[in-house]
């Protein structure tokens, strides 16, 4: 069947992250020409473990570098633009607020600025920003209306992108939209400073797994593969609805705590014995977080068709065999 994206030109920055490679399967599945802008070759990365650079054009460079950015955009002429590329790691942007910032608020603008500049190509731009844009409120669950109040360096980082795509939006009527996601999950993620890789490392290693903070914090989780349907749907309704400047939260709005959230790794690792070490340091993140999703469900048509129970269980079989491997 002919899908929306098939034998569109595509680009999509941050292949090689989380959500990355799920999206660029997700596009070439879908029959699109697709085009990645790559900074730096992780050889452990699904986008090259599984070849996936070899059914793309590759493009070399940082988002940071706004002459990259414009060029490549100029030359492999993209109808659609995904951009994920960003520092996604909220304590990375304690010890490293500056480049966090470089990254994820002039990496946005560069995207924007050339997307603009090329506004007879580019029919849809997706900008992925994050559920801790809205930063820490009282009203919850957040809506797509909740005000942009991040404080911590990458809170911040994503509070700034977001208004600037609203911006672009709204000032130059660009078919520009922002999805808002939880925290992802899934397989291929190598940050084992995360909740969910670093559970299931201690989980194969029979090692009880760590909890930096006291295990209270709330937080929505959204498998990869959800995310990905996620990017399509919204790149597809920014073109046909001609939408401009728009936000919406994608969820499952099952939000958990996170030592709930180990307790359901674990018991998808089989190894529900281990007992957490709950380190309950000071972090500097948000104590309470989660989405209302239903903007997405009535406007786009989108829902969560994997779950966290059922994304789990894939991601533990992904872990366990790559773990088995690396032995």
């Amino acid at each position: 069947m002919k899908s929306f994206y098939t034998g569109k030109s595509v680009l999509v920055t941050g292949a090689t992250g989380l959500v990355g490679p799920y999206l660029v399967q997700s596009l070439l599945d879908s029959g699109a020409s697709v085009t990645c802008l790559v900074r730096d070759l992780v050889p452990d990365s699904l986008f090259f473990a599984e070849g996936m650079d070899k059914k793309v054009n590759i493009a070399r460079g940082e988002v940071e570098d706004a002459a990259e950015v414009e060029r490549t955009i100029n030359e492999y002429e993209p109808e659609v633009v995904f951009h994920l590329g960003a520092q996604a790691l909220v304590q990375k942007g304690v010890r490293s607020p500056v480049s966090t910032f470089r990254a994820n608020i002039e990496g946005t603008w560069n995207v924007l600025e050339a997307c603009r500049t090329h506004d007879k190509l580019v029919k849809a731009v997706v900008i992925a920003s994050s559920d801790k844009a809205y930063g820490e409120q009282t009203k919850l669950p957040y809506t797509e209306d909740s005000p942009m109040m991040g404080r911590f360096p990458y809170d911040v980082s994503k509070s700034c992108a977001d208004l600037i795509a609203q911006s672009y939006g709204t000032t130059y009527g660009m078919p520009v939209t922002i999805s808002r996601c939880g925290n992802f999950f899934g397989g291929g993620d190598l940050n084992f400073s995360r909740i969910v890789p670093g559970t299931l490392k201690s989980a194969f290693l029979n090692e009880r797994p760590v909890i930096r903070s006291d295990g209270s914090y709330v937080r929505d989780y959204i498998y990869v593969k959800d995310a990905a349907s996620a990017y399509m749907a919204l790149g597809e309704k920014t073109s046909e609805l001609s939408l401009k400047g728009e936000a919406f939260n994608f969820s499952n709005e099952q939000q958990l705590t996170v030592l709930e959230l180990v307790q359901k790794v674990l018991a998808s690792a089989g190894k529900q014995s281990l007992k957490p070490d709950i380190k309950n340091e000071p972090l500097y993140e948000i104590k309470k977080q989660h989405l209302d999703a239903s903007k997405a469900h009535k406007k786009l048509g989108w829902k969560s068709e994997w779950g966290i129970d059922k994304g789990l269980k894939e991601t533990a079989a992904w872990y366990k065999a790559y773990f088995s491997r690396k032995k």
